[in-house]
């Protein structure tokens, strides 16, 4: 007994559309490539620094109740505390009088935009190692005059 032909068509075509159940990792391997090129580019770039102006911000004021002690550092070095002259042989001496030996007293350090950047963080570095963990940088509101 001979079977249909068309009953040998209906088998030849499911042996030829039968589902592919490999998984193709080409694609994911070249987007995975693309990606680690972006990251390798984009990373220096996002770690690279810019120049700014830094004494200019548009932060909001700080409305605090207790009143900080500032610290002012003039173009050409001099210091002074909450108004007062000092140097860096007594700044310490004079914080700590200041602060009553307080190392969570709020310090507002205040820098001439001329001023070199190693030159205000010479200031904070030594009141840090000191032990005073609370400064701010005060900046100034983009169009005020002086």
């Amino acid at each position: 007994m001979a079977l249909p032909s068309n009953t040998s068509s209906i088998r030849n075509r499911r042996q030829r559309y039968r589902p592919l159940s490999e998984i193709n990792v080409t694609p994911f391997v070249d987007v995975m490539l693309v990606l680690l090129v972006v990251f390798m580019i984009s990373g220096p770039l996002i770690t690279m620094g810019v120049p700014l102006n830094l004494p200019k911000g548009e932060g909001q004021t700080l409305n605090e109740p207790e009143q900080p002690i500032t610290l002012s550092i003039q173009a050409d070095g001099t210091l002074f505390l909450n108004e007062s002259p000092t140097s860096t042989e007594t700044i310490l001496v004079d914080m700590a009088a200041l602060s009553g030996g307080d190392f969570d007293a709020k310090i507002y350090l205040r820098g001439d935009s001329s001023l070199l950047y190693g030159q205000v963080m010479g200031v904070m570095a030594e009141l840090s190692r000191a032990g005073y963990t609370r400064m701010r940088l005060i900046t100034e509101q983009p169009g005020k005059d002086r």
